[in-house]
């Protein structure tokens, strides 16, 4: 059986605007919604500033939280992007994935990328590629 994960159109082109304007750092966020579609992006700075790796400082991560709680919105995924490599999961984004009940997207920021947005499920160290429903 194949994991689908739902998203609205609008997500996919604020994520990857945001990998288009970072295109020399992996850009990050949360995303959130309701009834299991994600419908909002919560961009985030990448406090490592690196090509390689992203991180979310705990103030803004809490800040973040507490944003989506004020406005009843489920934690439903975390996005970041992989400025010049391949977008499938890297052995440090197997380590860091603490979410195991999110859907990991990883972009591809290069205009001509087969498959510009992926989503994963991470847990215990494992990748499985979930299909986006774009809605």
């Amino acid at each position: 059986m194949i994991d689908v994960v739902r998203a609205q159109r609008a997500v996919l082109d604020a994520m990857l605007a945001q990998a288009r304007r970072e295109p020399r750092i992996e850009c990050c966020g949360l995303l959130a919604g309701h009834g299991g579609e994600i419908s909002v992006v919560l961009p985030a700075r990448n406090a490592l500033a690196s090509a390689t790796a992203y991180e979310i400082e705990p103030a803004e991560l809490f800040s973040l939280f507490r944003r989506m709680r004020q406005e009843q919105l489920d934690h439903l995924g975390i996005y970041h992007s992989h400025p010049h490599s391949d977008n499938a999961p890297s052995s440090r984004d197997l380590e860091r994935a603490f979410y195991p009940d999110a859907a990991y997207f990883i972009l591809s920021p290069q205009p001509d990328a087969p498959h510009p947005v992926r989503a994963f499920r991470i847990a215990n160290g494992r990748a499985t590629e979930l299909l986006i429903e774009w809605v």
